[in-house]
């Protein structure tokens, strides 16, 4: 059994917007057997171009049900029956933010008809609903309206139903419009249904694909995903014009991506995210460090659409370290082409954040807002008068005692040594993966063979390819030297 469902909604975030109307088809494999819709009361106001779209204003459904008041029968309605929509996704992730808001965990197999659509009825110049019925003939009537879509729906499905059976393209004149209102005859009173038919085998296997497809986006083949390999590395996801519109990295990429497309989408930007993937190529690193620092140089060399973090590619500010006369050590910030001379400990997006962040290293690791430059004054700084400096301002705590602690400070967001080596995993077993990081700024990454020999750290840097170092690769580097890795790190004094 199958139960097609549309609805229409307040917006596109099943996290925020609720559900205005719902429509529901009950299919058995043969014809429409039961139907249900109804307005729904979302408890909050529509907005204008949602009402401009759908017709659906405040009006008529502020003596609607509620969700809650339906949803014991839409329970019933599709206990046991397959979740079937155009673009199913969407459909179902409003529905069991529905019922998880009522403390039920709603969850039944999918079926997306966009993706049977694209299967079975390849070469059409759109797969949206609207455009696909008018380009196959299947009457619509009330777009964007749950009733309406949900029975150009339930058409469209016994269509490709048929398509199995008959091994006829659907675009054959012979299949004329009039025929398919038949699949629509919906005779049977609701609470008595007939049992369902036994599905030719062919129906069955075009069918139980299609569920196991289900989550993955419509433009993505079962045999792409079974391609994927089960290794280190970082993968690409490309939308219909070959632009790459997301980058990600995993230790098994078969499995990373197989958890992309298995997650209910919130919202509709990340649906679009879905629907828009079209293709997927990947590097495998080997290395799990190599493919998180790769991952993270690829992102600021592409900008993809879909990439929120890590996209800045410039880092003009930084945190130094200077020594005065008195030998204390003094952390500042500033911008990294002021200090041409010396490499800032820690590169960071603008002058404002690097003071925000040294002001944190400073109420940490209580430090000198004085040596830090953090508070001009002839005398003593803020944090003495008030007890939490111990007088390096006015030289009063000795300077071997405060400088211990602008270590301790530096060693938080720097490496424990500074220049050495990452020996890791390579791309296959004759191989190994190189990281090299000179006075505490990364270098790059490489790969050499098993018969590789060096002494010095020079030698390790000729067979690297060079990689900007920044904030992000040095936090990456060391909370993988905090992990428990496998890796052999040669350190050069």
């Amino acid at each position: 059994m199958y139960a097609i469902i549309d609805l229409e909604t307040t917006g596109g975030q099943p996290a925020q917007d609720r559900i205005t109307e719902i429509a529901i088809f009950i299919h058995d494999g043969e014809k429409v057997v039961d139907q249900f819709d109804t307005l729904l009361n979302p408890g909050r106001p529509i907005p204008f171009f949602i009402s401009q779209l759908t017709g659906i204003t405040d009006d008529m459904v502020r003596d609607a049900p509620k969700f809650h008041e339906v949803a014991r029968k839409v329970v019933e309605m599709t206990e046991g029956c397959v979740f079937v929509a155009h673009n199913v996704r969407f459909d179902y992730s409003f529905m069991k933010k529905e019922f998880a808001d009522l403390g039920f965990n709603y969850s039944r197999k999918t079926l997306c008809t966009v993706r049977l659509s694209r299967s079975l009825i390849p070469g059409q110049p759109s797969y949206s609903l609207g455009k696909l019925c008018q380009n196959i003939g299947i009457p619509l009537n009330g777009r964007h309206r749950a009733a309406g879509d949900a029975a150009a729906t339930a058409i469209l499905f016994d269509r490709l139903l048929k398509i199995t059976q008959q091994e006829e393209a659907l675009t054959n004149p012979a299949i004329s419009p009039a025929d398919t209102l038949a699949a629509l005859d919906i005779s049977a009173p609701a609470g008595n249904r007939p049992a369902a038919k036994q599905p030719s085998p062919r129906k069955v296997k075009a069918v139980q694909d299609a569920i196991k497809t289900a989550l993955l986006p419509p433009n993505i083949t079962p045999q792409k995903v079974a391609e994927l390999p089960q290794s280190a590395g970082v993968y690409y996801f490309h939308n219909e014009q070959g632009e790459v519109i997301y980058v990600g990295k995993s230790i098994n990429i078969y499995k990373r991506i197989q958890q992309h497309f298995a997650v209910d989408y919130k919202s509709r930007k990340s649906i679009e995210f879905k629907n828009s993937i079209s293709d997927i190529t990947w590097e495998l690193t080997g290395s799990e460090l190599v493919a998180l620092l790769y991952e993270s140089h690829e992102i600021k060399r592409m900008k993809p659409l879909y990439n929120r973090q890590q996209r800045r590619s410039v880092f003009p500010a930084g945190i130094f370290l200077r020594t005065d006369e008195q030998g204390y050590k003094h952390l500042y910030y500033g911008r990294a082409d002021d200090h041409a001379e010396s490499h800032p400990l820690i590169a960071l997006g603008n002058q404002y954040k690097a003071k925000g962040f040294l002001f944190h290293k400073v109420a940490k690791f209580n430090l000198c807002q004085k040596l830090c430059d953090l508070y001009k004054t002839q005398g003593s700084c803020f944090d003495y008068q008030v007890h939490r400096c111990k007088g390096a301002c006015l030289g009063l705590e000795p300077p071997e005692e405060y400088n211990q602690r602008v270590e301790e400070a530096i060693e938080s967001f720097t490496y424990e040594h500074g220049s050495f080596v990452v020996m890791g995993q390579g791309r296959h077993e004759s191989e190994k993966s190189l990281v090299v990081v000179e006075n505490g700024r990364y270098l790059g990454f490489g790969y050499v063979d098993d018969t590789f020999t060096a002494r010095r750290l020079d030698d390790f840097k000729l067979a690297i390819t060079r990689y900007n170092d920044n904030k992000d690769v040095q936090q990456i580097i060391r909370q993988y030297l905090r992990t428990k890795h496998k890796d052999k790190v040669k350190v050069f004094r």
